[in-house]
């Protein structure tokens, strides 16, 4: 968190510093070490530039870089931070080198910035601290993360077509549903004669719109806000996701992405040195709402004496192959490698089904989308189809 200090310099002068602390207190303790008489102190407001956001993987990257240079940690965050030219991101590591000066660990040093650094990557430090084998923890990480981002980008991406093409569908229908329809709803009434039942429903729509467009343009907006609304409610997220795990097909793959996450992030912290109840502790945030009961039994099992491999089958945190892969893990003590070879696993499993879906829900979106247009297109011009077959 970040204060503005109002404070008077050697000259008497009105002077002020913006300070990254983790309170008030904080923040007049740091004013206080640099010899700052202070007048006032205010949380700072986050402007544009306030509110960008490190990027973990370049960052250790370039500190692993500096390490194996011979640089020290400290010397590392310096150039770091001399090299950055975001304001926001400066300051930030300007509190770490600071810290760092002050005698505090690089760990304890990176948790006073929760915003920037998440859980994971100051345990992963924490865990190499002991060995001293901080650039390796470091590449241990920026591995993890690059694999979660691969997955990431391959569903959005899977993702991205279909959307086009069911925004693009929703358009069209829009543009016909609410300007042709009423156009044609205005000839048909002039021209007088009975239509079918479809195609009078759809020319009383048409009617609706041109008398209450307005009234009918703020239902539908007020429907859009009172849905974004929903969906940022965690409740209805987390129901949503209950009901879409019931569906047999997605709801497997689904729960294999996030068994997928919880593998990798587990097996990562092990390797780190973490013990595997403070890890299933920390991940816990990975699995759905309705899943994290189960990890908090899984680990107390294991907490109480109980193999993992049957913990966690027992609580349905695993599959045939991986429930095998895990005994193996526990026989050879490896159960870090093993975890992010199961990680892996679930990764191709999911690719197979991301690919097999988008060949198939591709083409039936099209289809569904071209029936609902050529619908509304034959039911308005269906009469004219019929008066001109009564003309001849």
């Amino acid at each position: 968190m970040r204060f503005k200090v109002t404070s008077l310099d050697a000259s008497g002068a009105v002077a002020v510093h913006e300070i990254d602390a983790l309170d008030e207190a904080d923040a007049r303790r740091q004013a206080g070490a640099r010899g700052l008489r202070i007048l006032n102190i205010e949380a700072a407001r986050l402007g544009r530039a306030g509110r960008a956001k490190l990027a973990l993987v370049p960052f250790s990257n370039e500190l692993v870089a500096l390490l194996e240079a011979g640089l020290t940690l400290v010397e590392a965050i310096d150039a770091l931070t001399e090299k950055e030219r975001d304001e926001s991101i400066r300051n930030v590591l300007d509190g770490l080198r600071r810290r760092l000066f002050e005698g505090q660990s690089f760990s304890v040093a990176l948790g006073e910035f929760p915003s920037t650094f998440p859980a994971l990557f100051v345990a992963t430090v924490r865990a190499s601290e002991r060995s001293g084998a901080i650039s390796e923890s470091l590449r241990r990480y920026v591995t993890y993360q690059e694999q979660i981002n691969v997955l990431k980008k391959r569903l959005i991406n899977a993702s991205i077509y279909p959307a086009v093409l069911l925004s693009a569908g929703l358009l069209v229908v829009l543009f016909l549903v609410a300007y042709v329809v009423p156009r044609f709803s205005s000839v048909y009434e002039e021209i007088g004669g009975e239509l079918p039942l479809a195609s009078r429903l759809l020319m009383q729509w048409g009617k609706l719109l041109e008398a209450h467009g307005m009234a009918v343009l703020l239902g539908f907006l007020a429907f859009v806000a009172a849905f974004v609304y929903m969906v940022s409610q965690a409740a209805f997220r987390a129901a949503v996701g209950r009901s879409i795990l019931k569906i047999p097909a997605i709801g497997r793959q689904m729960q294999t992405y996030q068994l997928a996450r919880l593998y990798r992030t587990v097996g990562m912290l092990i390797r780190g040195g973490i013990p595997v109840v403070t890890a299933f502790e920390m991940t816990r945030g990975l699995l759905a709402a309705s899943a994290q009961p189960r990890l908090v039994a899984a680990t107390k099992a294991v907490r109480e004496g109980r193999s993992l491999t049957e913990a966690l089958a027992h609580e349905g945190l695993t599959t045939a192959v991986a429930e095998r892969m895990l005994r193996v893990g526990e026989r050879s003590g490896n159960m870090g490698d093993m975890m992010e070879r199961i990680a892996a696993f679930y990764d191709d499993e999911l690719s197979r089904f991301v690919d097999v879906a988008t060949r198939l829900v591709e083409p039936a979106m099209m289809a569904v989308i071209g029936l609902i247009i050529g619908g509304i297109v034959v039911l308005m011009y269906f009469p004219i189809f019929e008066l001109a077959g009564s003309i001849r």
